[in-house]
């Protein structure tokens, strides 16, 4: 069976002007290769033979340098967000039919890290599985709780336990149920479900950089580059 992943690839980046007037954000480069590049070269290593990018902002300059993946050993296939960008939760409830029922972990396109998705998993009964890191500077107070392994809810502010979601999940499709197509956010999905009970999480140490505005970019270049 082929074990698809995807990549969140249709933000404006407005943070990140002037370069993503004419760059898409995930095509920015650090290390000597763009940020969608290295996660399909990693998912790829790690086993995912299946890559499923959605597109919006300038689209079809990811298509252009990524193609079909053949050159990367994958099969990327995209699932295009024409006119408007249908946010996080939006964009994964559009592309399920390209992911079958899971579980499949979905990646931001827009960050730099060195986690191992191969070891990505997720227990039965479970709806998600976040992989949390240290607050930086500009998320002090953190996005969900994580105690003895299972994300317990929103993170409270100054509390010991909370967390910044990296942005990449392992999820099953059952997590939209109920949703309708169009624009939405997944954090309050996430929530939700962690509340039930349904969502496990570990913390990662190792790096991790959310590339959201020049400044961080810039800092990212200077350690990588």
């Amino acid at each position: 069976m082929t074990r698809p992943a995807m990549i969140l690839a249709a933000g404006r980046g407005e943070r990140l002007r002037p370069v993503t007037d004419r760059l898409p954000k995930p095509l920015v480069e650090a290390g000597g290769e763009t940020l969608i590049g290295r996660h399909v070269r990693r998912l790829a290593g790690a086993g995912y033979e299946r890559l499923v990018i959605n597109t919006a902002h300038l689209g079809h300059l990811i298509e252009e340098a990524l193609g079909d993946g053949r050159d990367h050993g994958v099969d990327i296939v995209y699932s295009r967000e024409d006119g408007t960008a249908l946010d996080t939760g939006g964009g994964i409830l559009n592309a399920l039919e390209l992911m079958g029922e899971g579980p499949f972990p979905v990646v931001n396109g827009d960050i730099w890290t060195d986690y191992p998705f191969e070891r990505l998993t997720l227990a039965p009964g479970d709806l998600a599985h976040l992989v949390l890191v240290p607050n930086p500077g500009h998320n002090a107070a953190g996005d969900f709780a994580l105690t003895a392994g299972r994300v317990t809810g929103p993170a409270i502010e100054g509390g010991p336990d909370g967390l910044t979601f990296s942005g990449i999940g392992l999820y099953r499709a059952d997590l939209f149920r109920g949703c309708k197509p169009g624009i939405f956010p997944l954090a309050p999905l996430l929530r939700d479900a962690a509340i039930r009970g349904r969502v496990s999480g570990e913390r990662y140490a190792g790096a991790w950089t959310d590339v959201g505005t020049v400044e961080r970019l810039e800092e990212l270049r200077r350690r990588v580059d």
